[in-house]
């Protein structure tokens, strides 16, 4: 296996500032230890958009926002107006969550135009679309059907989970995501990626980009004590 340097797993890293409790303060820590280990993005919710993106200002970090955040079942309107807002804050990337329940529910035309509505907003801003699928409440059949929709929707990233919702990234499902839609769409593994050998089984079987909430604690090699 490739072996790689705390800088390339770094790289990678989505961090996650999404918990409930988190305060402004919170996100202005959270936004330097970004800039000071160097990772690619910091994950925020919608309300923390534009404090994120003057704290990260003149860095290499990106900016994400979560959309529909984190149970999917907002109208696709609402997802849509979230992502615009979330751009004009500062957002470049847009980590949506995909409607759960109608696509278990098989609606699936509906599911394409839930994710379509947000990447109509996205992509002439210049502004990425992941779709969670949250995959923990899916079979990997099911996991692959979502990469399909996701794909003909435009997404430019699948990804697994919220972190709030049941389950985890897997190299099974990862191992799905990539044989259905790799190198056209990329793929994020996220939650349960709580030490350094997970995440870089992840980025050695193939994964774009790694969603972590414990940073630090996964680059300096240690454990992390949180689920996400």
């Amino acid at each position: 296996m490739k072996q790689f340097t705390v800088a390339e797993v770094a790289a990678t890293i989505d961090h996650s500032v999404l918990k409930p409790h988190f305060t402004e303060a919170d996100v202005q820590e959270h936004a330097a230890m970004c800039k000071t280990r160097g990772v690619r993005c910091m994950c925020v919710r919608p309300c923390d958009v534009a404090l994120a993106a003057k704290c990260l200002a003149g860095s290499d970090v990106i900016v994400a926002a979560v959309v529909g955040f984190p149970h999917g079942h907002h109208r696709p309107e609402v997802k849509a107006l979230e992502a615009e807002l979330a751009i004009q804050d500062g957002a470049r990337e847009l980590d949506m969550v995909m409607n759960i329940g109608l696509f278990l529910g098989g609606a699936y035309d509906r599911v394409r135009d839930d994710i379509a509505a947000v990447v109509e907003v996205a992509k002439p801003r210049g502004a990425l679309v992941k779709v969670i699928q949250e995959s923990g409440c899916l079979t990997l059949d099911q996991v692959a059907e979502a990469c399909r929709i996701s794909e003909q929707a435009g997404a430019d990233f699948v990804k697994t989970s919220t972190g709030f919702g049941p389950g985890k990234a897997t190299p099974e499902i990862i191992d799905v995501m990539l044989k259905t839609v790799g190198g056209r769409l990329r793929v994020k593994p996220s939650g349960g990626i709580r030490d350094w050998a997970t995440a870089v089984g992840y980025l050695a079987q193939g994964a774009d980009r790694l969603g972590v909430g414990s940073t630090e604690a996964v680059l300096d090699g240690g454990l992390a004590d949180d689920t996400y």
